[in-house]
């Protein structure tokens, strides 16, 4: 029997000197992470959020109330709750009270439409739901076609310096006054079993079909903030950091790589709640950070503000690129722009996130996602079949084994077990490993685009698109053709003032690409459509075109 080419973790060979190839699991309910921050760090600023401060000690004692008048109310271990709330103090407390009641958080996102509410309100069956005063009237609206018992609602600027009060809404509770109703916190004893206990409904993006809420641990998401904490760790001062954190909290990534893992380090969150530039400009120059996690999308929009140079980008040590593969142009692009490194990862919902990372200080190959996280296990494997390893430097289907990994789908065993065969997490993502033990993902499979039998990955011709410097921004997909049996087309936004046409763009195009990897069409549009954390959504982009085949 031939041995696998992974089996020797060459990887290993590549970790920074303070990084332990394995570590213990946590056995611990999430609430830990917020008793010990408010302990270790008990009167260190936890949010920074519209003007206004908490403490890690405040944090703890509001979700302590909140928690006290939702088992007040019912709520109890196992219940599913529904947060719906944007990066804020509010949603910080609400996910720390659940966690120590031992109910189950669901995420929402605060954009979704009814009908995308709907559907996972009732997928997952959650029992009361905590959102802005904004999204109230549509949840009443859909509270008797699910299980949704009570509202509760809060208003932004409630935790801001205003500290303007939500309006009254009839059928609602508010948010501000179940904390300050209570005087004597009561809660009862609760026995958390950390590996198979769910804590978290992570819904997938959506970006692949139907949403499905990955059923993460309490030991997988706390497993994950102590793999991403020694990664790192050895340039993390506990309790002197600040990080930025623009990606929402009901994503996956900033749940666990900002508000988890700054518990875990005493960390300061500058907390902006929606996306704006200016507004995160502003943020840099009040509170020098020294952390930025983002996307692509975000360091695009740096990259192209002539304000960007001159916000404090300096006091930056750490910049972090995620959930989607961050462009070598833009990569290249801003580090000379602000003189540090971006390090890029990679990860999913249904690993907590977070499975490969950019070394701190050994070897550095910009393009790959870095090495796998400690106590992780990687394999790569055939893409039709997902039975057999591919051999070192091929492309397949990339598979982990590790203790971040999901528990499975709510409710859904056919594509559990589909996802999970023999204790691997088949993720749908193309990589490869070179024989330094480094990752590098080409595309999701669904993404693949198959012209006249060759394979074509979207990335490899968004890359050379985003070196024509008119472009701004790209995405590319399949499109089906009568002959080929797909062709490639491509949405370009262009840079302000830019005028090129497709033919110039095309042009550039053939000087850099097999000819079966070219654009047979290019689309100039106003912008692209995105997830929560700015992942364009190659999917919808599909959606719009025509199903015919072209001749």
């Amino acid at each position: 029997m031939t041995e696998s080419p992974y089996a020797s973790k060459p990887w290993l060979q590549q970790y920074d000197p303070w990084v332990p190839p394995t570590t213990t699991l946590p056995q611990r309910s999430l609430y830990h992470l917020l008793t010990n921050a408010a302990s270790q760090y008990r009167h260190k600023t936890a949010t920074a959020f519209l003007g206004a401060e908490l403490t890690f000690s405040e944090i703890k004692i509001q979700a302590d109330k909140l928690a006290t008048s939702l088992h007040a109310m019912g709520i109890a271990k196992g219940d599913r709750v529904g947060i719906m709330l944007p990066s804020s103090p509010q949603y910080m407390i609400a996910f720390f009270a659940l966690m120590r009641l031992g109910a189950i958080c669901a995420n929402f996102n605060p954009a979704y439409t009814a009908r995308e509410v709907e559907h996972q309100a009732k997928d997952a069956g959650i029992r009361a739901m905590i959102t802005l005063d904004t999204n109230a009237a549509m949840i009443l609206e859909l509270q008797p076609r699910t299980a949704i018992e009570t509202v509760i609602v809060t208003k932004l600027a409630e935790y801001g310096e205003e500290k303007a009060a939500a309006p009254g809404i009839a059928g609602t509770l508010s948010y501000t006054a179940l904390i300050r109703g209570v005087t004597d916190v009561k809660l009862p004893h609760v026995d958390i079993d950390a590996a198979n206990d769910v804590a978290v409904l992570q819904y997938t993006g959506g970006t692949t079909g139907v949403s499905k809420g990955a059923m993460l641990t309490h030991q997988s998401l706390y497993a994950n903030v102590i793999q991403v904490s020694l990664w790192g760790g050895y340039f993390t001062r506990k309790g002197e950091e600040r990080m930025i954190v623009v990606i929402p909290y009901f994503h996956i990534y900033a749940l666990s790589v900002c508000m988890m893992l700054s518990c875990w380090n005493g960390t300061m969150q500058i907390l902006v709640p929606k996306f704006e530039i200016e507004a995160l400009l502003d943020n840099f120059r009040k509170y020098k950070p020294t952390y930025f996690p983002g996307v692509p999308t975000l360091y695009i929009s740096l990259l192209n503000h002539p304000d960007a140079k001159t916000c404090g980008l300096e006091e930056v040590k750490t910049f972090n690129s995620g959930s989607a593969p961050l462009p070598l142009e833009v990569l290249d692009q801003f580090e000379q722009m602000s003189g540090a490194t971006i390090s890029e990862g990679y990860g999913l919902t249904e690993a907590s996130p977070t499975t490969h990372s950019t070394p701190v200080l050994a070897k550095r190959k910009p393009g790959s996602v870095g090495l796998p996280m400690p106590s992780t296990d990687i394999k790569i494997v055939d893409i039709e079949t997902g039975l057999v390893e591919v051999p070192l430097g091929e492309e397949g289907e990339l598979c982990v084994r590790g203790p971040q990994v999901m528990k499975g789908y709510w409710n859904r065993p056919e594509e559990t077990a589909y996802a999970l065969r023999d204790g691997w997490l088949y993720t749908g993502d193309v990589a490869r490993m070179d024989a330094d033990g480094f990752f590098y993902i080409v595309q999701r499979k669904k993404d693949m685009i198959i012209v006249s039998g060759l394979k074509v990955f979207p990335n490899e011709v968004e890359d050379v698109l985003f070196t024509h410097p008119a472009v701004l921004e790209a995405a590319v997909i399949g499109i089906p053709h009568a002959y080929r049996g797909e062709e490639v087309k491509a949405f370009v936004v262009l840079k302000s003032g830019m005028t090129p046409t497709s033919d110039e763009v095309l042009a550039y195009c053939k000087e850099r690409l097999a000819k079966f990897k070219l654009p047979s069409k290019i689309e100039f549009v106003a912008s692209l459509p995105k997830s929560s954390v700015g992942k364009v959504l190659r999917r919808a982009l599909r959606d719009q075109e025509p199903k015919s085949a072209s001749k």
